[in-house]
This record gives structure tokens, sequence and C-alpha cells, in this order.
């Protein structure tokens, strides 16, 4: 390991890119922490720490929404962009074709949607935050105009954070995505370990952090184990004569990851997840009874712990598979083999080997999106049961993420430092 991160700061160019998407994630942390003019963030503060939900939110934008800074919403819209833009293609089989069949030209149209996509969404997310946040008296707006500001203030934030973000990922260190996340929750532990060592019952909780530190390093053995985890396919390739020379005749195999999609289920998961909690907040205030009472309502279900960590674990599953089989195309593997010579021993070239991969992907996804969802809702079975251990549903979510980022980015400066000593 030693010698690998040698190398990569040897390497000009590995080495200009990491300092340019540290530069990058520098920009972000100072922009979450320029705040929305006219704002008073005293009673922001004590809002978000008294409050789990809008805790976790305010974790995952690295702080930013405690400040109620021009980055409060993160990546969230362009994630939620990117989600409906890829369900519209199991819809739309014109979108699906651009997406998959169009090429590079194809993908970019696409993306450039998602981008075009992401500018009303951030106006919609941002003005329901405000007006939750103005319903809970925290903050207050006197005027249309400076609501109005505030708004496109606040989304031409999310702008920026989305146009960082593909800045980072073109680069190749990383998803860009990701490492925004990743940023924002590692921002926020300098704080959250002052507080501890602060905290006057610190020695009354000692048990409790030990507690936590443990699930900490199971969490972390068991996401290295299921990251790293493969399924490994035979391939064999049948001799060829060209001219005076033999090519092939020589067996390999096929690397089926136990997790194909990373951190991204989670990430997916987790927006989806908070939105019906903000949207039943904010439309509870309406003047509307019955749509008042069933915003209570719904509110008031995902707020049952068991009905949230169940319903948490479902859509990680969910979106492990679909992300999956977004990433990972068994025909196109099966037609690519077949063009290169390439077989499976027993199973016939072409559909046939396209079925057996697809059947190895689903179970090997199955395990990996069990494991995933698992891990995922842990916290939240402790919280149940403990209480008073509520900081466990944030760090151990944050944790999941954090390990899974710094492996997915480890692994694409591995694969460039291999590729340049090819």
């Amino acid at each position: 390991m030693l010698s690998k991160i040698t190398q990569l700061f040897k390497i000009k160019d590995l080495r200009n890119k990491i300092f340019f998407v540290l530069a990058l994630l520098v920009v972000f942390r100072i922009a979450a922490a320029i705040p929305v003019p006219g704002v008073d963030t005293t009673q922001l503060k004590q809002f978000f720490e008294n409050n789990q939900l809008f805790g976790l939110l305010n974790i995952f934008s690295g702080g930013a929404m405690k400040n109620f800074s021009i980055a409060m919403l993160g990546v969230a819209p362009y994630i939620t962009a990117t989600i409906i833009m890829q369900l519209l293609t199991m819809i739309f089989p014109q979108i699906e074709a651009m997406y998959k069949e169009g090429g590079e030209a194809g993908k970019q149209k696409f993306n450039q949607i998602s981008r075009f996509l992401t500018i009303p969404l951030g106006a919609l997310q941002g003005y329901a935050m405000i007006m939750l946040l103005q319903n809970q008296g925290v903050i207050s707006f006197p005027n249309l105009f400076t609501l109005i500001t505030a708004i496109i203030v606040i989304t031409a934030g999310t702008v920026f954070l989305m146009w960082i973000g593909e800045l980072i990922t073109e680069k190749g260190i990383g998803n860009g995505v990701s490492l925004l996340i990743f940023a924002g929750i590692i921002a926020g532990m300098p704080s959250a370990i002052q507080q501890m060592a602060i905290d006057p019952d610190l020695a009354s909780k000692i048990p409790l952090y030990i507690g936590f530190l443990i699930g900490a390093i199971l969490i972390i053995l068991g996401v290295v184990v299921v990251t790293e985890g493969t399924r490994n396919i035979p391939v064999s390739y049948a001799k060829q004569v060209r001219g005076h020379k033999m090519y092939g005749g020589f067996s390999t195999y096929l690397p089926m990851r136990v997790n194909n999609a990373g951190v991204m289920p989670i990430i997916f998961a987790i927006s989806i997840m908070l939105f019906p909690g903000m949207a039943a907040a904010f439309i509870s205030q309406t003047s509307i009874t019955w749509l008042a009472n069933a915003a209570v309502f719904v509110d008031g279900i995902f707020k049952n712990q068991i009905f949230y960590g169940f319903l948490y674990f479902i859509l990680v599953i969910l979106f492990t598979y679909f992300y999956t089989a977004i990433t990972f195309d068994p025909k196109n593997i099966a037609q690519n083999l077949q063009k290169q010579g390439g077989f499976v021993p027993g199973v016939r070239p072409g559909v046939n080997t396209a079925k057996f991969i697809q059947h190895i992907l689903n179970r090997t996804t199955l395990v990996g999106a069990i494991f995933l969802g698992a891990i995922a809702v842990l916290p939240f079975v402790v919280q149940s049961a403990r209480p008073e251990m509520g900081f466990l549903a944030i760090g151990g979510t944050g944790l999941l993420i954090v390990v899974s980022v710094i492996l997915e980015t480890m692994k694409q400066i591995e694969g460039q430092i291999t590729m340049r000593e090819y």
C-alpha cells in the first residue's frame, strides 16, 4: 500500500489530478460556510441539534444546512434528477435507447437532461425547505423579494455543486457525487468528537461509545469483505489460427462482484426516504383539513422506527438491483465473449451465456444487497432497543458511506496506476 501511495505522487498527471480534486473539495467546504443573506443561524443550529431527521440531512450536507448556506441542499436535487431519469429508461424505450445504444453522444444528452432537471428540482426543494423551517418558526423572510432571492441563491448553489461533482468524476479519481457526500460527513467529525469530549456525562457514556467503536469496526470489516468479494465464472478461449500463428487456447475467469453498485444504493435510498417526511411536515401546515390530516398521518408513519427501518431495508435492496442492472449488462458481456472466441465451459455461447451470467448476477447481487441493507438498518435496530444510542442512526450510515467511497476511490486510483504501468 505504501509503495502504491509513493508511486501515485511520483506520477505527475495523477498527482495533479489528486491536488485538483482536493482543491475542489476545499471550495465545496467554503461554499458550505457561506450563509444565505438575511438568515440568523443561531436558532437553526439549535433546531438541527434537536431534530434527528434534519440532523441526518445536515450531516450529509456537511453542516451546510445548519448554516443555511448556499450549498444547503448539497447534491440531493441532482441525485433525485438522476433517479428520475434512470426510472424513465424503464418506462420509455426511446430514453433507454438513447442511454444504452446512443454511444457517448447519447449518454452526454442523457446527462444534459439530468442537469436541466436539477434546476427546477433544486428550486422546489429549496422552497419546500424554506417554508418548512419558516413554519417551524426557525427562520423568517419579511417579503417576497428576499424569499425569491434565497431560492435563487440556493438553486445556484446546487448547480455549482453539481458542476464540481462532474469535474471530479471527469478526473477519474472517484465519483464526484459520492466524494462530495463523503467530504460533508468527514467535515462533521471534528465537531462531533469535540462535543463528545466536553460532554459532562462522558464517564457514564463510555460503554455506549465503546459499543459504537466495536460496531464501527465490524461495519468496516463487513463492507470491505463484501466490496472485495467476487464470484469467478470460468471462461475458455478456443484456438484460432491466423496466418502462421495460433491464438487463444487458454482459460481465464470473469469476476462477478458481490456488490456492483457500490455506495449508490444507500445514497439513493436516503434521498427517497427523506422526501416523504419533509413533504408531509410541509403539507401539514395547509388550511385544507383532509390534506393536513393525511400529511400528519404520513409524518407519523415515517417517524415509526420499525416502519422506517423496514422500508429503508427494502429500498436499499431494490436500488442495489436497479443500479446493477444499469451498470452491468449480461447480454453485452456475452456478445463480447462470443466475438473474441470465448465461452463458459458447459454453456452455449450467445443467449444461453447471457442467461447464465444473469442468473449468477442475481444470486451474487442478492447477497450483497441483503448485507448492504442489513448494515444500513442496523443502527435503527440498535436505537429501538437503546434510545440513548440515537447517534448511531447517523454515525452508522455515515460510516458505511465513508468506507464504501474510500474503497471505490482507491480502486479507481489503483486502476489508473496499473494502466500507466502497462
